[in-house]
């Protein structure tokens, strides 16, 4: 009997583009029946109580990625918003406990600043360094484009003494809102004002809470796939909210270092071990601290990859990083220590861990110290796809961006992360060295 091979559907294909875009990146994954975990194998890996076997959901999506009709529930797991022993209940209890309190934080924001909930973006800066509203009739009108001259207001007058911490936060809000006009702009679904507003507003209540971080550029590209595949605004914030606990320690910048550093560090001395000479070409050209490479890091290849291949990254990135105790990790980090000593003499299968974190458990990794990400060595992979013309064209740090800005929309997402893996296990040989 003959088998029709499958050649599968673009990914991009789920997401309309604009008439205009269409010169933009174009998709080079596919997704394929057999390969990409699908509606019916993910419905098949719960219980009927609503356990979720982790172990055979993990080895599909490492395999062809997750299907866009599921993209978002899936989501859910690998960025530990459920637990997967947890039952149907369980889990919508949490939910409908997460939903309560996205309300509440948003009604703090919008008693702090009105445009926060009303459908309104703002675009300049309504408040000074010093807690002052502005009075300029121009800015008054940006920040508040569905009112006439005479009722724009952006709110600070009506407090004549303003917190820090609340200055701070306003003060983000127009650079929140121009970043959220250029997210995604090639797609049809930003082409409604309501998806725009929810994607700002999830912004905003975010910049409150995370006080430490707050909001920088770079954050409305990794929350806008979010708003796309989970319809309930409070569901995306808290979907954002455990991406960016992975995320955070990039954004977190001091007049001393910026917050990718470690990262960068990283690179640099995987870089050393796995291509001496492409590393030894670069400090020469005074790129040692790779700093050229920082936009891959910040917003996850977003540059790099059509929209639908990004997402295809970012799962099987999740995946081959998975490790089963990510939820407890988030939602009640004083047990996790008590329930390792606990399980010590139980090994969890190691089926329930994603590809990559196998090999660092197999290293030994997580007991000396913190397991280098998956990013690190995606960039390496980059990075040594384009070795011999770095150490041949590039004769400064100019045409180093040059050189990997050629990446940008041409790059292989699934070739790139299988190469990744194998950077991974070549660089802990050599380490052991």
């Amino acid at each position: 009997m003959m088998m029709w091979k499958d050649s599968g559907v673009p990914a991009d294909s789920f997401y309309e583009a604009r008439s205009e875009s269409a010169d933009g990146p174009k998709s080079k994954f596919k997704i394929k029946a057999g390969k990409t975990l699908s509606a019916r194998r993910w419905h098949a890996a719960f219980s009927p109580d609503g356990h979720l076997d982790i172990a055979s959901v993990l080895s599909r999506i490492q395999r062809g990625g997750v299907h866009p009709s599921i993209r978002g529930e899936v989501w859910e797991f690998l960025l530990g918003c459920f637990d997967p022993k947890s039952t149907i209940e369980e889990r919508e209890q949490q939910r409908q406990h997460r939903r309560v309190q996205y309300a509440r934080w948003k009604e703090l924001c919008q008693a702090l600043d009105s445009h926060v909930g009303s459908g309104r973006i703002i675009t300049a800066p309504v408040i000074t360094e010093d807690g002052q509203p502005i009075q300029d009739p121009l800015v008054l009108l940006e920040a508040n484009p569905d009112q006439s001259k005479g009722q724009a207001n952006g709110g600070p007058e009506a407090e004549p003494y303003l917190d820090k911490q609340v200055i701070e936060w306003k003060l983000t809000l127009h650079q929140i809102g121009l970043d959220v006009l250029r997210t995604d702009r090639t797609l049809v679904f930003y082409e409604k004002k309501e998806n725009l507003s929810k994607l700002w507003d999830i912004l905003a209540v975010y910049a409150w809470i995370d006080k430490d971080v707050g909001y920088c550029q770079g954050m409305s590209d990794l929350c806008s796939p979010l708003i796309i595949l989970l319809e309930d605004e409070a569901d995306a914030f808290w979907c954002f909210e455990r991406l960016m606990r992975k995320l955070r320690g990039n954004f977190r910048c001091t007049e001393r270092s910026v917050g990718v550093e470690n990262q960068l560090q990283s690179l640099a001395s995987i870089t050393q071990v796995l291509d001496p000479k492409l590393h030894q070409h670069l400090e020469t050209l005074g790129g040692g601290d790779y700093l050229f490479a920082v936009r891959m890091f910040m917003v996850l290849f977003r540059r790099e990859l059509s929209f639908g291949d990004s997402l295809y990254l970012w799962e099987m990135m999740w995946a081959l990083e998975y490790y089963p105790d990510m939820f407890c990790m988030y939602e009640e980090p004083e047990l996790i220590n008590e329930k390792n000593e606990v399980s010590k003499g139980k090994v969890k299968s190691i089926r329930q861990f994603g590809k990559f974190e196998r090999e660092n458990l197999k290293n030994g990794t997580k007991t000396s110290e913190a397991p280098l990400p998956i990013t690190v060595f995606l960039v390496a992979s980059v990075l040594k796809e384009k070795s011999a013309r770095l150490i041949q064209e590039a004769r400064g740090l100019d045409d180093v961006v040059k050189i990997l800005n050629e990446t940008n929309g041409d790059l292989d997402a699934k070739k790139t992360c299988s190469h990744a893996i194998r950077l991974h296990k070549k660089y802990l040989k050599m380490a052991k060295k």
